[in-house]
C-alpha cells in the first residue's frame, strides 16, 4: 500500500467532524495531533535523536546505527541490549601515520619498511602521503610496539 494512501486515510479519519468513539476518540485525535505538532517542531538533530530513541524503545536495536552518540542511552529497555556491544574490547587496530618530522623522514621510512613488505620506493611514497594508514588489522600488542618505535624516530601515530 502506498504511503500516500495510508497518510491520506489516516488524516481523513482524524479530521472527520464526528468520530465514532465519542469523547474518547476526540481526545485520542487531539493527543495524536499534539504529538505530530511537537514532532514537526523538532530540529534535525532532535529528530535524529528521537528516531534512535523510538527504535530502541520498540526493541529494534538492529536498526539503530552503531557508534551514534545518544545522550539518553542509559534509559529504556533497549539500553540493556546496546551495552554489551559497547563493552566489547577492540582486538584489531589500524596504525595510522598522522605526521612526522621532516628531519626524521628517512628514519620513518626505514622503520615502516621493517614491519611492511614494501620496497624503499613504495615505503617512501606511503610515508609522503601522511596522514595514511600504514597497517590494518594488527593486534593491540603489535600495534603498540610499532607505534612506540615510530614515535621514537619522530612520527606521530594514531591507533584506530
Amino acid at each position: 500500500m502506498p504511503l500516500r494512501f495510508l497518510l491520506s486515510s489516516t488524516v481523513r479519519r482524524f479530521s472527520s467532524s464526528a468520530p465514532s468513539g465519542g469523547a474518547a476518540a476526540e481526545s485520542r485525535t487531539q493527543k495524536l495531533e499534539r504529538i505530530a505538532d511537537v514532532l514537526l517542531s523538532l530540529t534535525k538533530e532532535e529528530r535524529k535523536d528521537y528516531s534512535t530513541l523510538f527504535r530502541l524503545k520498540l526493541g529494534l536495536n538492529h536498526l539503530v546505527q552503531a557508534g551514534g552518540s545518544v545522550p539518553w542511552a542509559g534509559a529504556g529497555p533497549g539500553a540493556e541490549a546496546a551495552k554489551p556491544a559497547e563493552e566489547k574490547e577492540k582486538t584489531a587496530f589500524d596504525i595510522k601515520l598522522e605526521k612526522f618530522d621532516a628531519a626524521a623522514k628517512i628514519k620513518v621510512i626505514k622503520e615502516v619498511r621493517t614491519f611492511t613488505d614494501l620496497g624503499l620506493k613504495e615505503a617512501k611514497e606511503l610515508v609522503e602521503k601522511a596522514p595514511v594508514v600504514l597497517k590494518k588489522g594488527v593486534t593491540k600488542e603489535e600495534a603498540e610496539a610499532i607505534a612506540a618505535k615510530l614515535k621514537e624516530v619522530g612520527a606521530t601515530i594514531a591507533l584506530e
